[in-house]
């Protein structure tokens, strides 16, 4: 269900203890305007400017005694914030659902590029988790054990003695005690999701959206297929769209024609974004070798770890430009180093260029050098250089 007004109207239109987990993404009190343009030049958006802090607070505080009294007894509230007002809401919460049923505060943590004002760049954002009793639903989901785990910790029962401190548990014999069957490690309060490519497949211009990816996961660990889910600020309808694609039923409310039309359109044909970084982990993206990268750490640079042409990235620029360094790859010839890096070094406009070498070169495979490229031997060659001389030298003594 679509239903286009105020969700505090569309709200009081629904059955009390109906539904089974909302989410809301309200306005954030940044007193702007959010507004965006898709590839069609459809505007969207919404007004975030407030008389006062207060009239916010009364504006939020009133949908929620709402949203608390068509939530079912065993159902769950997670509400989507900054630091615009969190600190605000989160009283508002405890005053509406009970402090004793505040579950967890969970930190959707990503990296966005910033030139950001003074001061540390924003990160993150904050979802608080109610359920509206003791008794509520909850899936418990499993992550990956983290690399640094051992076998043992996988395979043997650990307890803790009265200073606790861990220890692998013992039989009265004093044999190790070995686990149960385990399935991993159960998700934490930290969501490390990366924020939308501005060329994914669901990015639709809308200027608040949120991944599918964070969706579902708050969909699965509240509630099962078939259950109800209400999202009160639906906007370009990412809830609604996960929703779908897990089974569960919902209800979308939206005060803009413009996002309610979105919505239908998504919904119409329901898509994710697979992320690449959360299927094969950041480490996949490491393409330098330990050689290289302590080659490279003797320069004041930004390490490139997904580029042929450049692996790195001087901190200083030169004529107000960038100086980038590559290191000649094994199984490339000094000719194609020299292409490879020209080519890169060209399409971001660089001042200079430095190239490595990891093989001796001849005088014809340097013959067409850039004017504005710098080549070395590697420190491994030079070494072998200097004591190649310093062994000629003795020599020529001794003769």
């Amino acid at each position: 269900m679509l239903i286009h007004g105020d969700c505090l109207n569309g709200i009081k239109t629904l059955t009390k203890e109906t539904v089974d987990m909302v989410y809301l993404d309200p306005p954030f009190f940044t007193q702007k305007n959010q507004v965006s343009q898709d590839s069609n030049g459809t505007f969207y958006g919404f007004s975030d400017i407030w008389d006062s802090r207060q009239s916010y607070l009364s504006f939020i505080k009133e949908r929620l005694l709402e949203m608390h009294r068509v939530l079912k007894s065993t159902g769950s509230i997670f509400l989507h914030c900054d630091t615009s007002s969190s600190h605000y809401i989160r009283m508002i919460l405890d005053e509406v659902f009970g402090e004793n049923n505040f579950r967890s505060e969970i930190i959707w943590t990503y990296k966005r590029w910033s030139n950001s004002k003074k001061g540390l760049l924003a990160g993150h954002q904050t979802i608080f988790f109610y359920s509206k009793s003791q008794n509520f639903m909850f899936n418990v989901i499993y992550r990956e054990y983290s690399p640094t785990t051992n076998v043992d910790q996988i395979l043997q029962e650990r307890e803790r003695n009265a200073v606790g401190k861990a220890s692998y548990k013992r039989d009265k014999s004093g044999n190790i005690v070995m686990a149960k069957e385990k399935r991993g490690v159960p998700m934490a309060d930290v969501w490390d999701i990366p924020f939308l490519n501005p060329k994914a497949r669901e990015r639709i211009g809308y200027p608040t959206q949120k991944p599918v990816e964070l969706m579902q996961r708050i969909i699965r660990i509240s509630t099962d297929e078939g259950d109800l889910v209400l999202d009160p600020f639906c906007g370009s309808g990412t809830t609604l769209v996960a929703a779908k694609l897990l089974q569960r039923n919902y209800i979308g409310i939206d005060t803009n024609p413009s996002a309610i039309e979105l919505c239908r359109k998504r919904l119409e044909v329901p898509s994710k974004t697979e992320s690449m970084l959360l299927k094969i982990g950041s480490q996949a993206y490491l393409s330098k070798s330990e050689k290289e990268l302590a080659i490279l750490r003797q320069f004041n640079c930004d390490i490139v770890q997904r580029n042929r042409g450049i692996d790195a990235i001087l901190k200083k620029h030169c004529l107000n430009a960038p100086i980038a360094i590559k290191i000649q790859k094994l199984d490339e010839t000094v000719i194609q180093a020299i292409k490879l890096l020209s080519d890169a070094g060209a399409k971001r406009r660089c001042s200079f260029l430095v190239l490595i070498l990891q093989k001796t070169a001849d005088i014809n495979e340097l013959k067409n050098v850039p004017s504005n490229m710098i080549v070395l031997n590697s420190y491994e060659l030079e070494v072998q250089q200097k004591i190649s001389d310093y062994i000629m030298k003795i020599s020529e003594k001794r003769s």
